[in-house]
């Protein structure tokens, strides 16, 4: 089992931490944009596009390659990971109506991992607790892992954005 953090500077940046070391950054180009890039420290740099009808897509690119769609779905979001030329499945939920905690289940519906997030009132910006399974130790290879891990934080940023737009509007 893993754990992590996902650390916000503001409301823009988040910083995802493994034994107490920054492995990548998902950055906003906007408050609350459904847009971002994720950089990882080797380097490495992927793009959030939304795509489809009010957004309702979005796909984690390098270059033109494809490694993960996201959509939302009645039952929460749909991610498809494309790593190593394999597609895998998973589904991203809210625990409880008004619950703070994500959980990500995979293809044969255990959770694969869990997202807690703590709102800063002080800061008006979220911080993340991320656990992993075991399963999730042998998914992919670390930077894949990580890609998965600032996806989901992503797709929550995302998925909050939408309720706060439906509660407001």
């Amino acid at each position: 089992m893993g754990e992590y953090r996902a650390n916000s500077a503001n409301t823009k940046n988040f910083s995802l931490i493994s034994d107490n070391k920054e492995v990548g950054e998902l950055l906003y180009k906007k408050w609350y944009s459904f847009e971002a890039e994720i950089v990882l420290t080797n380097g490495q740099q992927y793009q959030l596009e939304s795509k489809g009808f009010w957004d309702s897509k979005i796909e984690l690119k390098q270059g033109d390659e494809v490694l993960l769609d996201i959509k939302m779905g009645w039952k929460g979001i749909v991610i498809k990971t494309y790593f190593d030329k394999k597609e895998k499945h998973f589904l991203l939920k809210q625990k409880g109506l008004l619950g703070n905690k994500f959980v990500l289940i995979d293809e044969n519906e255990e959770p694969f991992m869990v997202a807690e997030s703590n709102f800063k009132w002080n800061k008006l910006n979220f911080d993340y607790q991320i656990e992993t399974n075991r399963s999730f130790d042998f998914f992919t290879d670390n930077d894949n892992k990580n890609l998965l891990l600032l996806t989901v934080l992503h797709c929550i940023n995302y998925y909050i954005t939408i309720m706060i737009a439906a509660v407001t509007s």
